[in-house]
């Protein structure tokens, strides 16, 4: 039998038949992925060929086989370097759940999402959530942020899951496509999600006002079907995004504005680091490109953590 991956706990998996059944399933003996490391081989977006097993009164699918991915997005854990994360495959649109403060979103936190979208040819939107609860320098902070990621050419919108703002365009957006939400915890993904279709109900809760993070409502990734033609990825909340499977020659064609000033470098394998004559370090000295983006692809060349730093707009003193 042929089906989709709805949702994925570790162990057992729950898959739709072509038929419209759903079945828990599991996989069979120790299952791998040719060229892939991770923690789960099969995950929410997969096309799976699996038998169906009758076990005392239970009814069990047993997964053979996963079919050609289109793509796939995966992390690493910034603490278990080694441990990598299929989050979701199949995916049509990457939407990221970006708040200013309430949790705050690092530059170098969306910087590796996009990073790691654009190697794995996802297209990725931004959607500043909470817009409804700030105030006239946040709003011109976010507005700041929306213009220069637009200047670079992603699609940003600001929402507000709470009121229903932009929520509209937003399904206009995720029309007949397979969406995948991520972000921090605390975003108000499951929010959202519940804006978009009433119907799901998903669990939310509060932010912890002591440490301004999200509590965990999502625990695994999660499909959902949509009455407008759509399907749904819900996240787990993430801390931190390490990139994964990305060669530092290559790092630099993975954020779009480098890429299309590196044909101007003197050097064709250029880092964009001490080497003379190279058109990234001549157009952030020009205020052509912004310095939190150089920041953050210094950081991942370095094999950094993520961090937040205030002075992330700002060019480097001398």
């Amino acid at each position: 039998m042929k089906g989709l991956v709805y949702k994925s706990t570790g162990s057992w998996y729950s898959v739709k038949s072509e038929e419209g059944d759903f079945y828990e399933c599991r996989i069979k003996g120790k299952f791998r992925l040719d060229g892939i490391k991770s923690t789960n081989p099969v995950s929410v977006g997969d096309h799976v060929l699996f038998d169906v097993e009758k076990i005392g009164d239970e009814t069990i699918g047993i997964i053979n086989k996963i079919e050609e991915r289109d793509n796939y997005i995966i992390r690493k854990s910034v603490n278990l370097s080694k441990q990598t994360h299929i989050i979701a495959a199949n995916i049509d649109v990457a939407f990221l759940l970006v708040t200013l403060n309430n949790p705050p979103t690092s530059t170098s936190f969306i910087d590796r999402f996009l990073v790691t979208a654009e190697a794995y040819h996802i297209k990725a939107i931004l959607l500043f959530n909470k817009i409804d609860t700030y105030n006239q320098d946040e709003l011109l902070e976010i507005k700041y942020l929306a213009a220069m990621y637009r200047d670079i050419g992603y699609e940003c919108l600001g929402i507000s899951a709470l009121t229903g703002k932009n929520i509209a365009t937003l399904k206009e957006m995720m029309f007949e496509k397979v969406c995948m939400f991520s972000g921090h915890s605390g975003v108000g993904k499951s929010t959202l999600v519940n804006a978009i279709e009433p119907t799901l109900n998903l669990k939310t809760s509060k932010i912890s006002t002591q440490h301004k993070q999200g509590q965990h409502t999502t625990t695994f990734a999660e499909m959902y079907d949509l009455s407008f033609a759509s399907q749904i990825i819900d996240t787990p909340g993430i801390k931190g995004f390490g990139v994964v499977e990305v060669e530092k020659e290559e790092l630099g064609n993975y954020f779009p504005e480098f890429f299309e000033r590196k044909e101007h470098c003197k050097f064709n394998n250029c880092l964009h680091v001490e080497e003379p004559k190279c058109a990234v370090k001549e157009a952030l000295e020009n205020d052509a490109l912004p310095w939190s983006r150089y920041k953050s692809y210094l950081q991942i060349l370095d094999g950094e953590e993520e961090h937040f730093r205030k002075d992330i707009y700002e060019k480097p003193k001398a």
